[in-house]
């Protein structure tokens, strides 16, 4: 099996957000959901679990934010709802 970006997926207090998905982004979520149930021998997750750790991953690994975030702190720093 191919190393996969994503790792287990821990869950926090989520907060509702509403995105529309093309379908075939969909497809392409379930089935990344099922090779990280593979990889990671775990049930597989609903896009609605895997898309927010996809999102941290990717914002953790973005060389540009890490820059922009070390620039202006405050901006990022807001509290969530």
């Amino acid at each position: 099996m191919a190393k996969l970006k994503l790792g287990p997926v821990e869950t926090d207090k989520p907060v509702r957000v509403s995105i529309k998905l093309a379908a075939p982004i969909y497809r392409n979520l379930l089935a990344y959901a099922e090779a990280l149930a593979t990889a990671t021998k775990q049930e597989p997750l609903k896009p609605d679990k895997l898309i927010p750790a996809m999102v941290e991953h990717f914002m953790a690994t973005d060389r540009g934010f890490a820059k922009f975030r070390k620039q202006a702190p405050v901006q990022g720093s807001q509290k969530v709802p």
